[in-house]
């Protein structure tokens, strides 16, 4: 059978699949405006705001990427008692997305990413946010929605930011419970947390923060190698898919295969959100009985898709076939 058919019999099974995201939620703002002259009170660009728009980030866009190529997914996270809460709330309900697992906690503010954007270019990001680790409390409500659902999901995924959320506490059962029912457990790691991610399925770090786990330097493809057998190593994984922006990806297995996935990107706008789509997209092929390589290549293929967006951008179902077919 040729490449794009098993791709397309894979992508079939989307649907199928039962994903449990669990991370932090974050509030991405966007002001969009234009730029006619510099400020003569600092060498700084005035911004004259045309309009404003938000979307669900952090965990909530792997939830809404997982949306876009039709899995059933499950979201787990925590917002504030505030009005961006309310608006992110309201946003991920909008997609569909089940928000039984999403916690409202009064004493946190929701994470706020604004980006200011002006003639398809970012000027400048403000984040509002709190990253003392979640109160115990909240944790033990998280493993207890976990408890309530694992049985019926193929999938877990876990979202750190370094936000908060993700501790060791809540990923020690997590994992408990993953290994017992025999859950596939992948994780976008946050560097400082690498060691958290013991015995999980899979991780999906950029290069930066796998050179930085590692303690190593990138100065070519050999170095990426050599991080890419040190994780694999260290965390006793089944695998590591290392992004590498332009340069595409690199898998690691345990089995020690080493597959190299040059980019498909066409164009790049904006990269914002493509590790997102990656461990959503790798995720989900995985859960619909994919190997590592084919679901490396279709999430390959997906962020291709994202990084041509401006802003928080999505690849949905229709567009990742119409891709595979012209790569064919």
């Amino acid at each position: 059978m040729k490449k794009p058919n098993r791709f397309n019999s894979i992508i079939s099974r989307f649907s199928k699949c039962n994903i449990l995201v669990i991370g932090d939620l974050i509030l991405d703002q966007f002001v969009w405006g234009d730029v006619s002259r510099i400020s003569p009170e600092a060498p700084v660009p005035v911004v004259w705001v045309r309009s404003e728009s938000f979307m669900p980030g952090g965990a909530a866009n792997v939830a809404n990427n997982i949306h876009a190529l039709q899995g059933k997914v499950y979201l787990a996270g925590v917002v504030g008692m505030d009005e961006n809460g309310r608006i992110l709330t309201e946003e991920i309900k909008k997609k569909g997305i089940d928000t039984e697992g999403v916690i409202v906690d009064g004493k946190r503010p929701t994470t706020l990413k604004t980006r200011v954007v002006a003639h398809h270019q970012q000027v400048v990001r403000i984040d509002k946010e709190m990253v003392e680790p979640l109160d115990g409390v909240f944790i033990g409500q998280i493993i207890d929605y976990v408890r309530e659902i694992i049985n019926k999901m193929d999938a877990i995924i876990i979202e750190d930011y370094g936000k908060g959320v993700i501790v060791p506490g809540l990923l020690e059962e997590v994992l408990k419970l993953a290994k017992h029912y025999k859950k596939i457990i992948t994780v976008d790691p946050k560097e400082e947390h690498f060691l958290y991610y013991k015995g999980v399925t899979s991780l999906t770090p950029n290069h930066h923060e796998a050179a930085n786990a590692a303690g190593l330097k990138i100065k070519g493809l050999e170095d990426v190698t050599k991080i890419g057998k040190i994780l694999l190593n260290r965390l006793r994984c089944e695998s590591i898919l290392i992004t590498l922006g332009e340069n595409g990806m690199q898998l690691f297995e345990k089995d020690g295969n080493i597959t190299h996935i040059p980019t498909v990107a066409q164009e790049v706008f904006d990269v914002s959100g493509a590790g997102d789509t990656v461990i959503a997209a790798f995720t989900l092929a995985l859960a619909a009985g994919a190997n590592m390589i084919d679901a490396a290549h279709i999430s390959n293929i997906a962020a291709g898709i994202v990084v041509g967006k401006i802003g928080i951008a999505v690849a949905t179902k229709e567009e990742l076939l119409e891709r595979i077919k012209k790569h064919r």
